[in-house]
């Protein structure tokens, strides 16, 4: 189980940097699908990480990046929504 764990932690950092680094490089945009999508995995990755660690500033700091995700991932849905309309 602890190395699944250790996967998962590492799995999530390599989601969250590559999100940052595509939309820095402007490979992908902030307001794109997979962008969140990289962000929200890695941010549930690294919350289980987290917990598991006991590192629960790392959980408060992942699970605010998680919930922004969501709120963005629902405003790309609404606005696809809305314009095929």
């Amino acid at each position: 189980m602890e190395i699944l764990i250790e996967i998962l932690g590492w799995v999530g950092s390599v989601e969250v940097i590559a999100a940052y680094g595509l939309n820095s490089y402007q490979k992908i945009k902030a307001d794109s699908f997979i962008f969140q999508i990289l962000n929200l995995t890695g941010a549930i990755f690294l919350i289980i990480n987290s917990i598991y660690k006991q590192a629960y500033p790392f959980t408060l700091i992942n699970s605010v990046w998680a919930i922004i995700a969501i709120a963005a991932l629902i405003r790309i849905y609404a606005h696809k929504n809305h314009t095929a309309q």
